[in-house]
């Protein structure tokens, strides 16, 4: 059976009442040439039957064929109004199924775009070289239709357990100092709310304080790791949440402290920094293990080298101190917890301790009521710093950023949730 060239082209296209007017082959470059099928139109300020002033042809960068990166070119229709007294005197058609206005992609490529980068997590770069465009096209795109999607009000719903963290964002001259951003995260849900500027808490408490009073009242727990300016965002914002200090981040701070005194004693007793001969040096990795994962010769020879190197035995007082604090999380009791934690931090900080450990008992009696809320509800700022691990991907696949919005919303693409059964009723501006 015989066809028509230009219906199988227009199959092809696969965009209804959209006339192809002829196809060519530029080098690597596929070009398709269309018009709508409107022969008439109206004013859109007086109604009047208008006429055809001239065709502008626009480029559109588009979906690739058959592997093959592909340009439609819009053989644009530029009416002017009949009526001499109107207002409107010309204008340019618009159709959206092909491409939204101001866009150079079309409106299926910037769809297609929008989900590579998002959801599929490739580089604006990458996508870009796939249909043979520049970067700032499919950038401009994800933007247009990825912005609905992550300020979608239904993106995010209830939620009862909130964590903050901070991660690193770019580092600009003067100076280079690392900018910071805040990542709000569901931790019940695992869900990247989103992303601030800061780490000082003024940007998160903002956020906060934009919510609705009904959505924050569900707030039962907030997470987060021994920060004094994220608890002040919960004191102010949501003074009824359960505060909750992540356990990583308590036992991460008494390992710091047995660190800080290992690297003292090593000064005070030797002179120099720890050299690969010395005790408190060759016993380092020893000293942050777990107790219960020491064997019988890692634990005697852990002993040998802090009797040699650690005459006053300052090494390990940080070092039981340490273990204590892991054992404050080998049970669920959170009556026991706090009295342990109260004996704990009281003989931490007599004056006969290593000024690194009493620094550790005055945190802890400082964070008390947060290290044992996690014995009640076993939330953690995991999910939290698994967002971070997200966002820090999307950071690696762009090779940094310097733009906060693309930024913001790429990880929110990404990490954020959103629903893609929307993308498809995205109208952009």
């Amino acid at each position: 059976m015989k066809q028509n060239p230009t219906r199988t082209c227009a199959v092809l296209v696969d965009l209804p009442d959209i006339v192809v007017l002829r196809a060519d082959r530029d080098g690597p470059m596929l070009q398709v040439h269309v018009e709508t099928g409107a022969t008439s139109a109206g004013c859109p300020d007086c109604g009047v039957v208008a006429q055809v002033k001239e065709r502008v042809v626009v480029k559109y960068c588009d979906l690739p064929v058959y592997g093959v990166a592909s340009t439609l070119f819009w053989h644009k229709r530029r009416w002017r109004c009949s009526d001499r007294d109107c207002s409107k005197k010309t204008w340019t058609e618009e159709d959206r199924r092909i491409a939204a206005p101001r866009m150079a992609i079309t409106d299926r490529a910037g769809r297609w775009a929008t989900r590579a980068v998002g959801e599929a997590g490739r580089s604006v770069n990458d996508v870009a070289g796939t249909l043979g465009c520049d970067w700032h096209t499919v950038n401009d795109a994800v933007l247009a239709y990825g912005t609905a999607l992550i300020e979608h009000p239904e993106r995010f719903g209830t939620v009862t357990a909130l964590g903050l963290d901070e991660t690193g964002f770019v580092r600009l001259a003067p100076y280079y100092r690392t900018s910071f951003i805040t990542s709000i995260v569901d931790v019940g849900q695992g869900q990247l709310l989103d992303i601030v500027e800061g780490r000082g808490g003024q940007g998160s408490k903002e956020w906060l304080k934009n919510r609705d009073p009904a959505w924050k009242a569900a707030i039962t727990h907030g997470t987060l790791d021994l920060s004094s300016a994220y608890k002040a965002v919960f004191t102010a914002e949501l003074p009824d949440a359960t505060l909750v200090a992540d356990p990583f981040h308590v036992v991460k701070l008494a390992t710091s402290k047995l660190d800080e005194t290992r690297r003292r004693v090593q000064n005070e007793t030797l002179g120099h920094r720890g050299h690969k001969d010395d005790p408190l040096y060759r016993c380092r990795r020893l000293l942050t293990k777990a107790e219960e994962r020491l064997s019988e010769d890692g634990r005697s020879k852990l002993l040998n080298l802090l009797e040699a190197g650690d005459p006053k035995g300052d090494v390990a007082t940080a070092w039981h101190a340490k273990e204590a604090v892991r054992e404050l999380y080998s049970h669920q009791d959170q009556e026991l917890a706090i009295t342990w934690l109260d004996e704990l931090a009281a003989d931490l900080s007599d004056k006969i301790r290593p000024p690194e450990v009493r620094s550790l008992g005055r945190t802890l009696k400082r964070w008390r009521l947060e290290i044992t809320a996690w014995h009640a509800c076993h939330f953690t700022n995991g999910p939290t710093e698994a967002m971070n691990n997200l966002i820090k991907r999307i950071k690696r696949v762009a090779f940094g950023f310097t733009s906060f919005r693309n930024y913001r919303t790429r990880s929110l693409l990404y990490a954020g949730k959103p629903n893609w059964s929307l993308l498809e009723t995205i109208r952009p501006r």
